[in-house]
């Protein structure tokens, strides 16, 4: 060997630092299965989209009307519809993707052994995350805060979104910053945008 070659290879311990620690695989058991990630996007976009869709509706409107009673019949309207789009969206697009498993398993492509995705499954995942994500601004915004509605309403919408993006992160074995970065920048541009639509609607009415 070089005395370059050694001199290259000692000079982490030279410089009083430990050479890195190569990385270690993560076991097979720790990886996500198929199924988990399926009700794993299911149930997370099913959140998210509840607390963004709802948060963004009851903004809007808050923009252009304060009346509790508005809000209220806005809210539970962005609530109910959203739930079932969601829900119906998820099993067509999860049927689809049974449908293609189907044809790899008939044609030798897939392990016989290998369960497939239910599409009924998904689409009450996604129907109860959107709900129990949705109903969060939808109390906030309703309760006694005055002047502070709207405030309180982004404020326990980017809490939930952190949440949110903080357990997909940790089921799926991903950093969380990231996540949540997403959840939070993605979140707050909407209720932004539909807050100013709904202020500049309140003025022109």
């Amino acid at each position: 060997m070089s005395t370059l070659s050694t001199h290259l290879l000692d000079r982490p311990r030279r410089c009083g630092r430990p050479a890195p620690a190569p990385s270690t695989p993560r076991p097979a058991a720790d990886l996500p299965t198929a199924e988990r990630v399926n009700w794993l996007r299911a149930g997370v976009l099913g959140a998210n989209d509840g607390i963004v869709s709802v948060a963004a509706t009851v903004v809007g409107v808050a923009g252009a009307a304060t009346g509790v009673s508005t809000l209220a019949v806005a809210g539970v309207a962005a609530l109910v519809a959203g739930a079932l789009s969601m829900a119906a969206g998820e099993y067509v697009s999860v049927s689809s993707q049974r449908d293609a498993e189907r044809v790899l398993r008939d044609h030798g492509l897939r392990d016989a052994e290998e369960g497939l995705t239910n599409p009924w499954h998904a689409a009450l995942a996604s129907l109860l995350a959107f709900v129990a994500g949705g109903v969060v601004p939808l109390l906030v915004v309703l309760a006694p805060w005055g002047g502070g509605r709207i405030a309180a309403t982004f404020a326990a919408v980017v809490l939930a979104l952190v949440v949110t993006g903080t357990v997909s992160a940790r089921l799926g074995g991903a950093p969380a910053s990231r996540a949540v970065l997403r959840n939070v920048v993605g979140g707050s541009i909407a209720m932004l945008v539909t807050y100013g639509i709904g202020a500049l609607v309140g003025l022109a009415v």
